[in-house]
């Protein structure tokens, strides 16, 4: 009987506190974004400045999900059927981005690019457009998002073991066809969980962006950056119309989220 309490209370607890700090929140952003009627909605969100916001938005995502894939694979690969010197250090460099506050990062790239930089001197040279510029954009979303998809295979290839790709190898098959035949199918839908987290975080990133960005409407604005500017103008009803397609997005996110969660469960890999 009390353990029945108990958990009613928890449930009870999780749900409330839940339903205050997500859905709440979520579900007003929705409300005020459409106070002044579908005109004004449309308006905002097809807004000139909006609309390249989002466009570079999905730049910066898919170029930092892209690579951080790339990478997150071979890193995996490598850190799991391989014993090497650095290791340790290597999955170690790989969490720096967890333990690093973006703005942090920003200001480090902007030590490194920047007018300040060691680096300033060549790319000035060869007219090359990092800082203030759509580079520094998408170098900083693969910074803020580059743990996400390794983090989340290297759990499933190290509870596979080497055996499998032990046995092909001694029959014959090549590296290639060994990470295809053997090591993919077991990782895909962590592999896939992984690239979601990375999406996610990637559309929402605003810290390293913000000051790498320069706030430069219609170039290297961002939409968390294009919100923030509607809002610092007091024009409200336009900045929770442009939040209500980051919401939109990251709903249709979780929804993929869950999804893959439930194969991977179902598949034994999560």
């Amino acid at each position: 009987m009390k353990s029945k309490i108990t958990r009613i209370i928890l449930i009870t607890v999780s749900f409330i506190f839940i339903g205050g700090m997500l859905v709440l929140p979520l579900s007003s952003v929705i409300v005020y974004a459409l106070r002044d009627g579908i005109k004004a909605y449309k308006e905002a969100v097809f807004d000139e400045y909006t609309v390249k916001a989002l466009y570079l938005t999905i730049i910066a995502t898919m170029s930092a999900v892209a690579l951080n894939t790339l990478f997150g694979i071979f890193a995996a690969w490598t850190i799991t059927k391989f014993n090497f010197r650095g290791k340790q250090l290597l999955t170690t460099l790989i969490d720096i981005p967890f333990a690093i506050s973006p703005v942090i990062a920003g200001l480090l790239f902007i030590l490194i690019f920047g007018r300040v930089g060691w680096a300033y001197d060549f790319i000035e040279k060869y007219n090359i457009k990092i800082v203030f510029a759509i580079p520094g954009i998408i170098l900083a979303t693969i910074f803020v998002t580059f743990p996400f998809v390794s983090r989340e295979i290297i759990p499933v290839l190290n509870s596979q073991g080497k055996d499998e790709e032990e046995a092909a190898a001694l029959m014959g098959a090549d590296g290639f066809k060994i990470f295809r035949k053997i090591t993919l199918p077991h990782m895909k839908w962590a592999l896939l969980y992984g690239v979601i987290l990375c999406t996610a975080r990637a559309m929402g990133e605003f810290g390293a962006v913000s000051v790498l960005s320069g706030h430069l409407r219609g170039k290297t604005n961002t939409l968390p950056l294009h919100v923030e500017i509607l809002y610092n103008e007091f024009n409200l009803t336009s900045a929770f119309a442009v939040s209500s397609i980051l919401v939109i997005m990251a709903i249709i996110i979780l929804i993929l989220r869950n999804i893959v969660e439930y194969k991977g469960k179902k598949a034994g890999e999560l």
